[in-house]
């Protein structure tokens, strides 16, 4: 082959195949809706990419040689996917569609914005049907298998390159604890908390074992103490209203529980004080229609949030 396939125009593949079924340039420029001209400028243009013997020429038309008919196979197999994508356009009418729809989401997430999520696609997808669940160790399998739909979590979380990822929003770090904390009500220095209890939400894949801070706890000479190591907002809210306890965490804290407080964060690298959040949906369904409205509906939603003041 003499030119790069990289530089092949994906039309000269619909020219071959017609001239493939036709045997005959004239019969294929029928047959597409273009000229003749058009049909033998494509033809020449495929003689430069895959050689001189692609077709034969007969007395009443051409003949194609055998990679010209393995070829003319391809083409269909190549543009199907994409025949697929505009007929989910054409189709897909959103206040029609009672599909069922998996969003999978980090848990502090689905607890956070849970609520708000649910009305958003609720308002665009009125007759669907939603399971919102939070990630567990399976779901990367699940949504691999093409059996979630849309996912929600932080950046750091490892996916692989099948997930296409957008960034939803960056969180500003804080302390979070109980309102009038004895110690960080007047300083947040390293050498005033550093022997104050932590509590920490799991965040499955990302800190399971030590999270970021701890790392920086032992990088200091501190030991961290952890007092408490969940999967339950609900309960660490409530150690960190009964204890002197603190929380590396977000401002949104605040908005699930009234009794605790945002304190400033101590001296920390500029790239451990926000995080990213981001969604996510398999490559292969980039161009499906529901694809891109979840997309769309989860970035208007966190466009719309603004985090508490600290």
């Amino acid at each position: 082959m003499k030119n790069n396939l990289n530089e092949l125009d994906l039309n000269l593949l619909r020219v071959l195949k017609a001239i493939v079924e036709t045997g005959n340039t004239h019969a294929a420029a029928e047959k597409l809706g273009i000229s003749q001209t058009s049909v033998s400028r494509g033809l020449a243009k495929l003689r430069e990419t895959f050689g001189d013997q692609l077709f034969i020429r007969k007395a009443h038309g051409v003949e194609p040689s055998e990679l010209a008919e393995k070829l003319a196979e391809a083409v269909d197999e190549m543009l199907n996917p994409v025949k697929k994508v505009m007929e989910s356009y054409n189709s897909f009418n959103p206040l029609q569609f009672d599909g069922e729809i998996t969003i999978a989401m980090n848990i502090y997430f689905l607890e956070l914005y849970g609520d708000g999520i649910y009305s958003a696609l609720k308002d665009v997808l009125p007759k669907a049907n939603f399971k919102l669940i939070y990630w567990q160790g399976e779901t990367l399998a699940e949504m691999l298998n093409g059996h979630v739909d849309y996912m929600v979590h932080f950046s750091a979380f490892p996916l692989p390159q099948e997930i296409y990822q957008h960034k939803l929003q960056d969180i500003d770090l804080c302390l979070v604890a109980r309102q009038d904390h004895p110690v960080l009500s007047h300083s947040s220095d390293w050498e005033d908390i550093y022997h104050l209890p932590l509590a920490r939400l799991i965040i499955d894949g990302v800190n399971t074992k030590r999270s970021p801070i701890e790392e920086i706890y032992l990088a200091k000479g501190y030991q961290a103490t952890l007092s408490l190591v969940t999967h339950s907002t609900r309960v660490l809210l409530n150690q960190l209203k009964h204890s002197d306890a603190i929380l590396f965490g977000s401002s949104y804290m605040t908005t699930l529980d009234a009794e605790v407080a945002t304190y400033p964060l101590p001296l920390l690298p500029k790239e451990v004080r926000s995080i990213q959040v981001n969604g996510g949906y398999l490559q292969t369904k980039r161009g499906f229609a529901l694809n891109q409205l979840l997309h769309q509906t989860m970035q208007t939603f966190f466009d719309g949030l603004t985090q508490p003041e600290q």
